[in-house]
């Protein structure tokens, strides 16, 4: 038997989670919610890195911080002071284990496991279906995603998009595999994350099929997260990430004996294909499914986060959850340019991001990558990449798009 609330969120993952706490933190902290989704929540399945300047919108869970960064790739090999911002690492679990406390305490609050059937418009306000079981409420707010990957079939679904728009963008796939190990020696500077370390092979069984590198989280000089990371439109093998972790351990870090403790696994989107918000009058759509994912670089909690405090800040002054800003459109240009680059020129990726780090100040790259960068600022930045590569990938966007 279903009920009414005056909320629901269909996801409780990242985009979720940061929404129902805004929405705690906020003058709607009354309003009955309803969070729903599939899973307990109860392992650390994912864990969540972000830079930023001032605090965390979870400061307190908060894994570990870095103030500088490594980048070894393209003939560079430096390690950058990140200052005025700082490197911060959020693990699944203590989001997970937190916010089960925090709803637990709160009746106007309720955290349903089941499956989503669907999410849709219902006669007044929205309407969705957990296990054949009907739920309404005044807004829903849709963040599953469709599928178990992020081909353009699942995104354009997703979307709302008919399959044959895919032919208009690009879509590559960020896919990792990540261990948490301890070594029997020091092996590693805490106080340094390595973010890209392109010294793994960038051919792979069956020839070249995408960007890799490997970034390395130090917690202590014995124990740190060491994850395979690879752009590319299609996913590998098992085995295959398996045997780059232990190549990169062995032959790279120089590293003997040592345990792995954790594993993280997963796969995020890289596309410049649209993600409508709006999905009928009471229904939008979040984090992954509403586009919060930055094409170019994967990253997503922090923009998730801004977009839940705007969403709250909607609901109060315009009683609906849809008034939301957009950034200046150069950004998706500009992802769209990067994503046409790595697509069809992949073999420069290594030559590009070392351009990036190597020729911009640190803080100059991640207010761009953050899209606050004037424009200024971004056209100095574009200054500093492979010239006849992107203006080509410029002309074949216009091709495509007729931008």
């Amino acid at each position: 038997m279903g009920s009414h609330h005056d909320l629901i969120l269909a996801g409780g993952g990242s985009a979720g989670l940061n929404l129902a706490h805004a929405l705690l933190d906020s003058p709607l902290r009354d309003r009955s919610i309803l969070i729903v989704d599939q899973d307990a929540k109860r392992t650390n399945d994912r864990t969540w890195c972000s830079w930023l300047i001032g605090p965390h919108p979870f400061e307190s869970l908060l894994h570990r911080t870095w103030d500088r960064i490594r980048f070894t790739g393209g003939g560079l090999d430096t390690v950058v002071p990140l200052a005025p911002y700082r490197y911060a690492m959020l693990r699944g679990l203590d989001l997970y284990e937190h916010s089960r406390a925090r709803f637990a305490a709160l009746p106007h609050v309720t955290w349903l496991q089941g499956h989503i059937d669907s999410v849709g418009d219902g006669e007044r306000g929205a309407r969705v279906v957990v296990d054949g079981a009907t739920f309404t409420a005044d807004w829903a707010f849709d963040s599953r995603w469709v599928g178990r990957d992020y081909t353009p079939e699942h995104a354009t679904a997703a979307a709302g998009l008919a399959p044959a728009a895919s032919a208009r963008y690009h879509y590559l796939q960020q896919h990792f595999l990540g261990w948490e190990i301890e070594t029997d020696a020091p092996a590693f500077d805490p106080g340094v994350a390595t973010l890209f370390d392109f010294r793994t092979p960038q051919r792979g069984a069956s020839g070249w099929d995408g960007m890799r590198f490997v970034y390395v989280l130090p917690f202590t000089e014995r124990t740190a997260l060491v994850e395979f990371t690879l752009f590319s439109a299609h996913l590998l093998p098992p085995p295959e990430y398996e045997a780059a972790l232990r190549g990169y351990l062995a032959e790279v870090l120089g590293v003997g004996d040592y345990r792995v403790t954790a594993t993280e696994a997963g796969v995020i989107p890289m596309t410049d294909q649209p993600f409508p918000r709006r999905s009928g009058r009471s229904v939008l759509r979040t984090g992954t499914r509403g586009g919060r994912v930055k094409a170019s670089s994967g990253f997503a909690f922090l923009r998730t986060a801004r977009d839940s405090q705007a969403i709250v800040r909607s609901l109060v002054e315009r009683g609906h959850p849809f008034d939301l800003p957009e950034p200046p459109r150069r950004y998706h240009l500009f992802d769209s340019i990067l994503l046409q680059v790595l697509y069809r020129r992949g073999d420069l990726a290594e030559r590009v991001f070392a351009d990036l780090f190597g020729k911009n100040p640190i803080d100059r790259l991640l207010r761009f990558l953050d899209e606050e960068g004037s424009l200024v600022e971004n056209l100095q930045l574009m200054a500093t990449v492979p010239p006849l590569a992107f203006t080509g990938a410029w002309a074949r966007l216009k091709l495509l798009r007729r931008l």
